[in-house]
């Protein structure tokens, strides 16, 4: 029996954004398009408004101005989005009394992926936390709760858009060489990624376009 094939990812597209934040400016005028099996590179200098604008794209916040599409259609009313969108904030969004596998378990069933125990175990080995899967989270260090929450990404099976705000932190070099591997999958099979990281990606990264937030200020 074949299946059918999934339709094109959408273009993210931002037209003359402008973010604020109380009474500053973050950044304005800004511009940009990531189309299906693309990735971008969010650059700037602290508080210039990276994460700002990850959230503004993954339809979490509204801009100042200017507006954020998905295909031509506004983010936040872009039927369809949510199913093929993954965002994964900073901030781990693990639980600290459940197991690894519990936590990564929770996370795949709230945002409608396979939550099967073998899809959960074999996504914590490609990230390096088979041998931890049974641990607390609260007994992680912070590069190993880094990993766990990045297994979220060895679950995905089909493009989407991915927005990933500061994936490399707190991982060694085998664990970026591992989000590397699966962030050059998912530009093979159509995917695209909206990033921001501090950290180098290594020569192991795929090829990723240059957004400076700089130039907007």
């Amino acid at each position: 029996m074949t299946h059918p094939t999934p339709p094109t990812l959408p273009t993210l597209a931002a037209v003359d954004l402008a973010c604020r934040r109380g009474n500053r400016r973050l950044f304005g005028g800004v511009n940009f398009q990531i189309d299906a099996g693309q990735a971008t590179w969010l650059r700037g200098r602290n508080g210039r408004g990276k994460t700002s604008l990850l959230r503004l794209a993954a339809g979490l916040s509204v801009p100042e101005s200017g507006h954020i599409t998905w295909g031509g259609v506004p983010v936040r009313e872009a039927d369809g989005m949510a199913q093929r969108l993954l965002y994964i904030a900073h901030a781990s969004a693990l639980k600290d009394d459940l197991s690894v596998t519990e936590s990564l378990r929770f996370l795949a069933r709230l945002h409608g992926r396979d939550d099967s125990i073998s899809a959960l175990h074999a996504a914590l080995d490609r990230v390096g936390m088979g041998a931890r899967r049974d641990a607390l989270v609260r007994t992680l260090s912070q590069g190993q709760r880094r990993r766990a929450t990045l297994a979220r990404l060895a679950l995905e099976r089909e493009a989407a858009l991915w927005i990933l705000d500061e994936p490399y932190d707190a991982l060694d070099s085998d664990g970026i060489e591992a989000v590397n591997a699966l962030l050059t999958e998912h530009l093979a099979r159509g995917g695209s990624v909206l990033l921001t990281s501090h950290q180098a990606a290594g020569a192991s990264a795929p090829p990723m376009a240059a957004f400076d937030l700089d130039a907007f200020a």
